[in-house]
């Protein structure tokens, strides 16, 4: 038998459910209000049960809000849980579950304003002598806790770029160091939808107070570019830029590059680190309050704690901004329990609305918010999530402004910002509005930080604190075991000061970081058979939408095309009864949050050797995926991507690595394992969170990849008829080009091998290549989705959603492609992680300004520019050339989301 007391929590003392603070298996007796219960079935820790009758219909509620309502007639003890949170337990093993769920989903119905109701309050009593921290003072604003270098891509194309570049000042001098500002956005050939909140994050980026000198990197044709920039910043009366700054554009090879671009940095380093933090208000503090890896604890204590805290620094003059807009759906009342004025309130249901149409115009609703790991961590359904979540508002405080993402903060107090739930995305928008701390909560322990922003992170519960102590800063759990919440306030408050006057955060001392700004979407309005209503009652089944928009599977065969005899000798590798070009150790992060790690990780590997000779290198991939953003369709695409890698047949081990509260986690790739009729039990698996943070889990993987004892690959002579090679063009392309192209897709299909082409490329649009490949200049469709492995072998095309070059070779690799050869003309492309990029180029001008990036220049005619590019595939298969673009460290990784996804 147990008090309620001790394994209950309350959330308000009106509510008819409550939350336990641990497991408690089916049959425990609860001594509750005087009475004995018997708990009939397992509640797990963070999940819900019944502390007073409910029935059949009625609400079943948390801080006074209905979230669910009740199935059927429910009885103190009854474990409340849906038909979303009890398929997550079940899915996870959990014994001692009821067999139907015993509540309902609370409707999303649109929320009606009462205006006459409306209270316009006060904002919380300034303190009479406001406080000091030590910060950069900077002659365009607030002062910045921080003094970096920061290199900014304008788009993908710039990425790697910026990446390697940075890398290259790594222990420098330079205040608190040079960092990159990587990113996914941008690389596509037309304007994405997303362009005005990309050029605003961008352009704060650069007025961002953290910020002690910038450079600005674009390339070549660039839609954001670093004009783009300049003219948002111009026409939009952002102030001028006052610290060091320059643009610059790549126009010429990688090398070169980088060295004129590290002359202009060079010059403001010794102006960076001569700066010194000096006194300055409290009042410049901008404070960007943001959630991830949220539990049932989440709106009971690392939340209120952070917007108590929050409170304190506005006390002071300063700022607090609040996030997420999908996260406050179904918590509207609670919003604007306390707001400024009529228009603020308007302003904040209207970016509600504006965020559900564009969800709707793919299909979804912000239902499908909560990731796994939510769900199994007791929030069940988006209006559970979203309390919680507005519990960083205090009801004392008030509202005082709504403002789009990324746009420059007007003035101190408390501001909401368009965002999605993705933290990430969100967080990028905060810091280009001119956030300069972060307060990250956190249920499940996520360890995401920020480059040039600290971030302090709030974890929800003592035990989860213990286990991950070396990654979080504030143990907000304690409020949960008898610590007043005021005292936790005080003592966090003072931590604020002294981060941001330099005492290092959880997340600086462990060195990573990650930048991801709000993902483009596809779909500009509503789309019959795609969009459904903003209330979410009408919804549509996978199947049911178009084939091509939600990239359905295609049977796999490959074209009708033409052949040659010819075959190219090339040395490759025998692993086990196959022919490779190479045998990889692959380290997959389960999604963008374990990015970083796995990234750390195999760089560990390699230089430590810890698969010995069974490997010819190690690699990760991190990506963008797998938790904030919309299921489906892009849901489907994403995980046939991730299988493709985890069973490409280059891949000779491989370990999945989670954060552990995603929704696409380690449990859902065993079940996708055993769904395409895999061995989950050939993979390692290793969890961030589970594993108790950054040090056990390295010990972890290095102990999984030790303990194999596999032979080393055997040399042997093959030829290009074992390979899959992707063909792609870029820029300006002649016939004979066209034609050469078409003549190495011959040889290596007549071999036995095959080619893949991108059904958005330049190759397939080319009339000429067409007619050479499949003897006819008829238009050719797609024979296998995007990612999708390939039936048998041939000719093959990819459908591809849009003209991302990342996105297009990332799809390829999935495929089965083991190297992609592209033609490049008015510039070159960044390589692959996985797959060798080789670039070669006919045309004249390229040659001249890029010619120390090519592998090799096509000359002479269609055959020989056939042969030239043929040796060159058969010399990066032999392993006896390395790619120029893998060599100088220009590579990326990006998954698309396809036509329907978007962030959520």
């Amino acid at each position: 038998m147990v008090r309620f007391e001790e394994i209950g929590v309350l959330p308000e003392p009106g509510d008819n459910a409550a939350i336990c603070s641990r497991r408690l298996d089916a049959g425990t007796q609860v001594e509750l209000d005087g009475a004995l219960v018997t708990l009939p079935h397992t509640v797990l820790e963070g999940h819900r049960f019944v502390v007073r009758r409910i029935p059949q219909g009625a609400a079943i509620t948390s801080w006074s809000t209905p979230f669910a309502r009740a199935a059927r007639d429910l009885e103190p003890g009854d474990y409340v849980c849906t038909p979303t949170s009890l398929k997550a337990v079940t899915d996870r093993g959990v014994q001692g579950l009821p067999a139907e769920p015993s509540a309902t989903n609370e409707p999303l119905d649109p929320y009606e304003l009462d205006e006459s109701a409306l209270r316009l309050g006060q904002q919380v009593t300034s303190v009479e002598q406001p406080g000091t921290f030590l910060g950069y003072p900077r002659e365009q604003g607030a002062a910045g806790t921080r003094n970096h270098v920061v290199i900014l891509a304008t788009s993908s194309r710039s990425s790697g770029f910026v990446t390697e570049l940075a890398r290259r000042f790594d222990g420098a001098d330079a205040g608190d160091g040079v960092v990159p500002v990587a990113h996914t956005e941008g690389g596509e050939d037309d304007a994405p939808n997303n362009l005005h909140f990309l050029l605003a994050t961008l352009a704060g980026f650069t007025l961002n107070p953290n910020v002690g000198a910038v450079l600005i990197v674009d390339t070549a044709d660039d839609v954001v570019s670093g004009e783009a920039i300049r003219a948002f910043l111009r026409d939009h009366d952002y102030p001028e830029i006052k610290v060091p700054h320059a643009y610059f554009t790549r126009e010429a090879g990688f090398e070169h590059d980088l060295t004129a671009a590290g002359a202009l940095i060079e010059p403001w380093l010794p102006i960076v680190d001569a700066q010194q933090r000096a006194e300055v208000p409290l009042a410049d503090l901008r404070i960007a309050l943001q959630c991830g890896g949220s539990d049932a604890f989440s709106g009971i204590s690392a939340n209120p704690l952070s917007g108590l805290v929050g409170a304190e620094v506005i006390k002071h003059g300063g700022t607090a901004v609040l996030a997420e807009t999908d996260e406050l759906i179904g918590a509207e009342p609670y919003v604007l329990k306390n707001v400024r004025d009529l228009a603020t309130a308007r302003r904040f249901l209207a970016t509600i609305r504006s965020f559900k149409e564009r969800v709707g115009w793919h299909g979804h609703t912000a239902e499908g918010n909560p990731s796994g790991g939510n769900v199994y961590r007791g929030l069940y359904n988006i209006v559970l999530k979203s309390i919680g979540a507005a519990r960083k508002l205090p009801r004392e405080v008030r509202l005082d402004h709504v403002i789009d993402y990324g746009e420059p903060l007007p003035g101190p107090g408390y501001v909401f910002m368009d965002s999605p739930g993705n933290d990430l995305e969100s967080v990028a928008g905060q810091i280009g509005s001119g956030c300069n701390l972060i307060f990250f909560t956190t249920g499940n322990g996520s360890i995401t930080n920020f480059p040039f922003v600290p971030t302090l992170k709030f974890v929800t519960t003592s035990a989860r604190y213990e286990r991950l102590h070396a990654e979080m800063d504030v143990d907000a759990g304690r409020c949960l075991t008898g610590t007043p919440m005021a005292e936790l306030t005080a003592e966090t408050f003072e931590l604020t000061v002294r981060v941001a006057s330099g005492e290092p955060s959880a997340g600086e001392r462990a060195g990573h970081s990650q930048v991801s700004i709000w993902r483009n979407w596809k779909q500009q309005g509503p789309r019959d058979g795609v969009s459904i209503s903003t209330d979410g009652r009408m919804s549509r089944a996978l199947t049911d939408l178009p084939a091509d928009l939600r990239d359905a599977p295609l049977d796999g065969l490959p074209l009708t095309g033409l052949t040659s005899t010819s075959r190219t000798p090339a040395r490759l590798l025998q692993v086990d009864d196959r022919l490779l070009p190479e045998a990889v150790g692959l380290i997959l992060p389960t999604s963008l949050c374990s990015g970083q790690i796995a990234l750390r990780l195999a760089a560990q590997a390699e230089l430590e050797n810890w698969a010995g000779d069974a490997v010819t290198r190690m690699v990760a991939l991190p990506h963008t995926e797998g938790c904030g953003s919309s299921g489906g369709a892009s849901e489907e695409t994403f995980a046939r991507i991730m299988l493709g890698y985890l069973l490409h047949p280059n891949t000779r081990m491989a370990l999945l690595l989670e954060h552990g509260c995603e929704k696409t986690h380690n449990d859902y790739f065993r079940s996708r394992l055993v769904e395409a009729g895999k061995d989950p039990s050939r993979f390692g698996w290793a969890s961030i969170q589970a594993d108790g943070g950054l040090d056990a889990v390295g010990n972890k993987v290095r102990e999984w990849f030790r303990g194999f004892d596999l032979q080393a690959p055997i040399e042997y002579d093959g030829n290009l008829g074992t390979l899959t090679l992707g063909l792609e063009a870029r820029g300006r392309l002649t016939d004979q080009t066209a034609e050469a192209l078409a003549l190495v897709g011959q040889e290596i299909v007549g071999s036995g091998g095959s080619v893949v082409l991108s059904s958005r490329g330049a190759l397939l649009a080319h009339e000429g290549f067409r007619t050479t490949a499949f003897g006819t200049p008829d238009d050719v469709g797609p024979t296998v989705a995007h990612g999708q492995q390939l039936t048998a072998p041939g000719w093959h095309v990819m459908r591809m959603p849009g003209t991302d070059w990342m996105e297009t070779a990332t799809g390829f690799g999935a495929t089965g492609v083991q190297q992609i050869l592209a033609h490049v003309a008015g510039g070159t492309v960044s390589a692959q992680r996985f797959v060798p990029v080789v670039e070669i180029s006919n045309d004249p001008e390229t040659v001249a300004t890029y010619g120390d990036d090519l592998d090799a220049v096509a000359t002479g005619d269609a055959a020989d520019q056939a042969r030239i590019a043929l040796d060159t595939i058969a010399l990066v298969a032999s392993r006896r050339l390395v790619p120029k673009a893998v060599a100088s460290r220009n590579i990326g990784f990006q998954i698309t989301r396809g036509l329907l996804g978007t962030s959520m």
